[in-house]
């Protein structure tokens, strides 16, 4: 029987168990990814005060005048750095270029925030992926606390790859040296509260999958929330569970297991109308990338490939650029 809704899975005994805990995680995990593409964590092993920290201050910096979040504003659309306002992105465009509908959403973001070697950070095939991050002078603890934060999920992604490896039957350590210069982005997105109509169709992101090997998500129970379409074509709500993480892979995954696990599609919905400001909504999105120049090839043995090889760099590049509106 195949999941047809979003699992939560305790990753404390792969943490600190036997390699028979281990076992038993990396199985859950396994159908988790091949039946829904999503799963919910705990057990993870992040401090609570770091994520409160991380969201006060996002949330402090979402409150500032326009003019003053435009400061920071994204420079280009090839760069993954710094503020876009509502109605600049639409996530649907990645699955089909012709959608319409801008995202009732805005956000911020920053990229590696320990960068490797200049050889390696500056080669012609690194692109933009390790352009600086652009900082807001207020709030002026931002810049300490989502570094912070960045490097913890960096090392959560880390935990969770080898846990990947293991239910693929690879090597435990089968990505460490294909993440170990990642190129992932923290991104915290503000849903503002809908005082008004949206037009129509209009959602706070529309339906799309991510475009990388896993995202790490934190984020509120607030009304219009996030949802996932399972193998029926359902749309399921994924349960929101205090100190958990919600977990999904990406298209870059997907095509590494040879679509043996799925990227899903999943949307944030509005909320009902006349809710009023209750309904802002935050998350604390990592979007985990591996090594710009890391192969992606099939890893599932006795199949065909589907695809082509490719490079996270130039997978995740092209992703990106078509999710912005010109």
């Amino acid at each position: 029987m195949k999941l047809l809704n979003v699992p939560v899975i305790d990753l404390e005994p792969f943490r600190l168990g036997s390699e028979a805990d281990k076992k038993q995680v990396a199985e859950a995990v396994d159908q988790a990814c091949r039946d829904i593409g999503f799963l919910v964590i705990r057990g993870h092993g992040i401090s609570p005060e770091l994520i409160a920290r991380a969201r006060k201050v996002s949330r402090e910096f979402f409150d500032l005048p326009l003019s003053e979040k435009k400061k920071v504003a994204r420079p280009s659309m090839d760069v993954t750095r710094g503020y876009t306002g509502v109605d600049e992105e639409s996530l649907a465009r990645s699955r089909d270029p012709n959608a319409t509908g801008s995202d009732l959403n805005e956000s911020f973001m920053i990229g590696p925030v320990d960068t490797p070697g200049p050889d390696y950070a500056n080669a012609p095939a690194a692109g933009k992926h390790f352009a600086p991050n652009i900082w807001p002078e207020q709030p002026a603890e931002l810049k300490e606390v989502w570094t912070l934060y960045y490097r913890e999920m960096g090392q959560l992604a880390a935990l969770l790859m080898r846990v990947f490896a293991l239910a693929l039957k690879l090597p435990e350590d089968h990505f460490d040296a294909l993440i170990d210069r990642h190129i992932s982005r923290l991104r915290v997105r503000n849903y503002p509260a809908q005082l008004t109509e949206p037009t129509p169709g209009q959602i706070r992101a529309g339906a799309h999958s991510d475009y990388g090997s896993l995202t790490i998500l934190a984020t509120e129970d607030r009304p219009g929330g996030l949802q996932v379409c399972n193998a029926e074509g359902e749309w399921v709500d994924v349960p929101i569970i205090p100190d958990c993480f919600i977990i999904n892979i990406g298209d870059l995954l997907a095509r590494w297991t040879n679509d043996t696990w799925v990227s899903t599609l999943h949307r944030v919905v509005n909320p009902p109308a006349n809710s009023g400001p209750e309904t802002r909504r935050q998350s604390l999105v990592f979007f985990h990338n591996p090594n710009y120049d890391a192969t992606i090839s099939n890893l599932i043995p006795d199949t065909t490939a589907k695809y082509p090889p490719t490079t996270s760099g130039d997978h995740l590049r092209a992703l990106y650029v078509a999710t912005q509106n010109k």
